[in-house]
């Protein structure tokens, strides 16, 4: 019974790639910037072989690597989390998706306004924390939702759960999700509920993430097709509209994944579990907060060792990530980089360098060659099996 564990450390980039400048990242390094800090140990990756990546130069690379491992580059025109995982799973974005600096058109706002029955408040990139901060009073004073959205391609809506349920906040983003389409295709269209008094408002975890489907065939699809589980934990669902996903979990945060992750390695099933760990990301990347990231993968390194010891002797783990967000940056956006690709198992060959990939396809090829699909996405198997 075969089995691949695919998780995604969100956002943990290891060094620009050539056409950072181009996108605002010249001289980002996620992973580097993290290991600078006291609270940074990973020495079981470092076993793995993330240190021993082409352009990886933040500790003792090890002698003898466990796993394999190589350097991922991104071919879309893109650094977000939506065409981040899209490529990993075959489809290389030619065009970026739409973003909104200045806001959303009046025309989208207005119509987005009457479908839902309330006005609109903010309409522009905004942190998160900061927004509700700033037109969470008037939101309570007013019922009006709170729209933003952020260098992402994203579509957010906030609301106090005690003026807007979190069910209808629900509706309101598949409202809008149903609008974006076309030119105005946004990655996704975000369920941001809070709660909490003024000047103490804090947002909930039921956050929820309305995305795009899918535009071409994925790894998911020829898996599912083909009789194999796809298993989601964390915001995979959400990322790939559910499309061609046969079960799953959304967590709240880093130690629930992974907790969702073995307790699903715990489960007999032959075919891909597709995890997100989006903490990086989410609350310390976008944050700027070194200190907080380095403790983040740290936590994740402490824990390989259950994921590690619940491994069957068919089973293949793979450690990547989506784009960087290189926390030691004035910026708080995602970070154009290349990312880690760390393999294991009994059917990986120890200590193999990769090199450097031409795109983050070439994960989904080798799990379609592993289970013996013929592939129909980008990419090319790194291992024949």
């Amino acid at each position: 019974m075969k089995r691949v564990f695919l998780i995604v450390l969100d956002s943990v980039g290891i060094g620009e790639m050539p056409d950072a400048e181009a996108f605002g990242d010249e001289g980002s390094n996620t992973l580097k910037a993290a290991s600078k800090d006291k609270h940074f140990a990973m020495s079981n990756m470092r076993k793995l072989g993330l240190f021993n990546i082409d352009g990886v130069d933040i500790g003792e690379k090890e002698a003898q690597p466990q796993g394999a491992f190589a350097r991922m580059t991104e071919k879309s025109m893109g650094k977000d989390t939506t065409i981040g995982h899209w490529e990993i799973a075959g489809i290389i974005s030619e065009a970026p998706l739409p973003t909104y600096p200045e806001g959303f058109p009046q025309e989208i706002i207005e119509e987005f306004s009457r479908k839902t029955g309330h006005g609109v408040l903010c309409n522009k990139p905004y942190s998160g924390t900061e927004v509700i901060k700033d037109f969470g009073e008037q939101h309570i004073k007013t019922g009006d939702l709170i729209v933003y959205t952020s260098a992402d391609s994203v579509f957010q809506v906030a609301a106090h759960e005690d003026i807007v349920p979190v069910e209808q906040l629900y509706e309101y983003c598949q409202i809008a999700r149903n609008m974006l389409v076309g030119k105005h295709g946004v990655g996704r269209v975000i369920a941001r509920p809070f709660e909490g008094e003024p000047g103490a408002f804090v947002r909930t975890s039921r956050r929820h993430d309305f995305s795009l489907e899918p535009p071409k065939v994925t790894m998911l699809d020829q898996l599912k097709e083909a009789g194999y589980e796809v298993l989601g934990v964390g915001k995979i669902f959400d990322i790939f509209a559910g499309k061609s996903i046969t079960d799953y979990v959304r967590t709240t945060g880093n130690p629930d994944g992974i907790d969702k992750t073995l307790e699903y390695m715990e489960r007999d099933f032959e075919g891909l579990c597709f995890v997100n760990l989006v903490d990086y990301d989410m609350l310390y990347g976008h944050r700027n907060d070194v200190e907080g990231y380095a403790k983040a993968l740290t936590y994740f390194d402490e824990r390989l060792p259950e994921i590690l010891g619940k491994l069957r002797e068919d089973d293949i783990l793979m450690i990547t990530a989506d784009h960087g967000c290189d926390p030691s940056t004035p910026s708080t956006d995602h970070s154009r980089e290349y990312t880690p690709l760390v393999m294991y198992g009994n059917n990986i060959p120890a200590g193999k360098n990769f090199g450097t990939r031409s795109t983050f396809s070439d994960i989904g090829a080798t799990v379609l060659n592993y289970f013996g699909v013929e592939k129909q996405i980008a990419g090319e198997s790194l291992v024949m099996f």
